[in-house]
């Protein structure tokens, strides 16, 4: 995909990290771009919404008040959505966490991709290029002690792309991206977890005292690259180091 199509680019939990290089990346691409979050960061370049994503019937009011389907019409160009709102915790052992924060998680994680989904679909039939990507995490792939919760709800994400592939839906293309690990506020929430609520604790302070970790703006740069191309979608769940 060329730089300078009109496109228009639905991003959440853009205030920061990940989601605001992303927002970022595709501003710098030419597009058009909704970003939904609950705080508004103030980016250049931005058309920015205020919400709370792990509110599921504030989620379900604002897209019956026809914003997100308005925006997506107004566009000549491809039309995206990016899915990258969520959370990790709760973090521990199952039996050890609150049941309203299960509820939270499943409703960002989860609930909100999904209704997002749906309306930006159904928003946009017809057009010749509409992309859905759902933000996952290498967790949908490999159990972890201490983040069932999370790992079941970026799992949901891999398989409801997999399934949306079935519907053979004209023009859509959908895929479930992890983006590897990320130098952001959610590395530290994990570094900060007792290592009695999660295992594999050690190795992610490891990673951050040697480096490893990626910058958001090199990950968001590899991730919208690869959302433009003619790659994007010919699998539905894939891992940016993988590409």
């Amino acid at each position: 995909m060329q730089k300078g199509i009109a496109m228009r680019a639905i991003v959440t939990g853009h205030s920061r990290g990940l989601g605001a290089a992303i927002a970022a990346e595709l501003v710098e691409a030419g597009a058009e771009v909704l970003a939904v979050s609950r705080r508004r960061s103030g980016a250049a370049g931005l058309r920015e919404v205020a919400l709370d994503l792990s509110d599921t019937a504030a989620v379900g009011d604002w897209l019956a008040g026809g914003e997100l389907a308005n925006f997506l019409a107004g566009g000549t160009g491809p039309a995206i959505l990016v899915n990258n709102a969520g959370m990790v915790e709760p973090i521990g052992p199952a039996g050890t966490n609150a049941p309203a924060a299960v509820a939270q998680a499943v409703a960002l994680n989860v609930a909100a991709p999904l209704m997002l989904a749906e309306a930006m679909i159904a928003a946009t039939a017809g057009l010749p290029d509409r992309r859905l990507c759902h933000i996952s995490s290498g967790a949908a792939r490999k159990a972890y002690s201490g983040w069932s919760v999370y790992c079941a709800t970026k799992a949901a994400l891999d398989h409801h792309a997999r399934s949306v592939v079935e519907d053979a839906l004209a023009g859509l293309r959908v895929e479930s991206l992890a983006p590897g690990v990320i130098d952001t506020e959610m590395q530290g929430t994990i570094r900060a977890t007792p290592a009695e609520r999660f295992s594999a604790l050690d190795r992610f302070v490891a990673m951050k005292a040697e480096g490893a970790l990626a910058s958001p703006e090199a990950a968001a740069a590899a991730i919208v690259a690869h959302l433009l191309s003619e790659a994007f979608g010919t699998q539905p769940a894939t891992d940016i180091r993988d590409l």
